[in-house]
């Protein structure tokens, strides 16, 4: 009996680790493949999963189902997680991520600027638990390249200790 009481208490766990994500959906898409009875559809989903307290992960799922779709995109995303180092609600430093023709711009910003971005960057900084940071896009705009670009960006972003030995300061020199 006991050994079904700590099955359930796992589980119960599991949930709540699962609760403190937030989920966004970034795109959804919908394909037709015409066949011989007439169309048949897919969805592909991708989406963006953070704890706003510094990891974030994205995903893309494909399914015949919009909610399956999203679901597997959701669990691709928990799977890939990154780090994402955040000090007073922004960012460490500049950093440009590119992928293919898309390149994300991400510069910190002083308390009560915002988040200053566009769609797929917002809704990562959201996630990561970012409040304040400015960026911009350039180049092609579709919104999976521009998710991959900041996640590029993200994963050469350096934390603050790492940070503080490049410039040979210390960290109170660095964040006040």
């Amino acid at each position: 009996m006991e050994h079904g009481r700590e099955g359930r208490k796992d589980r119960e766990r599991g949930q709540e680790k699962d609760k403190e994500f937030i989920e966004k959906l970034v795109k959804l898409n919908r394909t037709a493949k015409v066949v011989k009875g007439g169309r048949r559809f897919s969805f592909s989903a991708l989406t963006v999963v953070g704890d706003r307290k510094g990891s974030v992960g994205f995903g893309f799922g494909k399914a015949n189902d919009v909610s399956e779709a999203i679901r597997k995109s959701i669990d691709k995303a928990k799977r890939n997680l990154v780090k994402l180092p955040v000090k007073n609600g922004t960012i460490p430093h500049e950093i440009q991520g590119s992928f293919k023709a898309s390149r994300v711009y991400l510069k910190p910003a002083c308390s009560g600027t915002g988040i200053i971005a566009g769609g797929p960057v917002r809704a990562i900084m959201e996630a990561g638990g970012v409040t304040d940071v400015l960026s911009k896009s350039i180049g092609a705009s579709s919104q999976y390249n521009v998710v991959k670009a900041t996640f590029e960006g993200i994963s050469r972003m350096m934390d603050v200790r790492a940070l503080s030995r490049a410039r040979g300061k210390s960290i109170k020199e660095l964040w006040g």
